[in-house]
């Protein structure tokens, strides 16, 4: 499942529904994104993207993972528009049949979400705004998956 939503959405109830019935499953991971106040600099966070064709971009790296790790199943949602600090940004769950899978697979669609996933992002805050690009270190947690093992 790959979602994007302009409303807020509950984590908690978002795993319960991805756990639901999965006798087969022996782990599922989880990551919740938060949008961060930057001490009072970030007042609203707006993430863009292109309906349709950002979901295709992620659904591609999702068939990685599945592949990579050999999942059971994942999950994607990830906010679009304003977005207030403190609220929820983005739920990526994975379901395989031992943990590291599970965890890894998670870590390897954050790492691709936070860098490469066609997002535009906005802060708002005192100063103005401020688009946002990808850090060195979001290039490095990605650029270690790139390697063959």
């Amino acid at each position: 499942m790959i979602t994007l939503t302009d409303q807020p959405f509950a984590p908690g109830e978002l795993l319960t529904a991805f756990s639901q019935g999965r006798s087969e499953t022996g782990a599922i991971a989880t990551f919740t994104g938060l949008a961060r106040a930057e001490a009072g600099a970030t007042q609203v966070l707006e993430l863009q993207a292109y309906p349709g064709f950002t979901e295709r971009q992620i659904g591609k790296i999702a068939d990685q993972a599945r592949e990579r790790f050999g999942l059971h199943d994942l999950a994607v949602l990830h906010r679009v528009g304003k977005i207030a600090p403190g609220e929820a940004i983005v739920f990526v769950a994975t379901a395989a049949s031992h943990r590291r899978a599970a965890f890894e697979a998670c870590d390897f669609l954050m790492d691709y979400l936070k860098s490469r996933a066609p997002f535009w992002k906005k802060e708002t805050g005192p100063g103005g705004d401020r688009w946002i690009e990808p850090k060195l270190q979001d290039h490095a947690d990605i650029a270690r998956w790139e390697t063959t093992t």
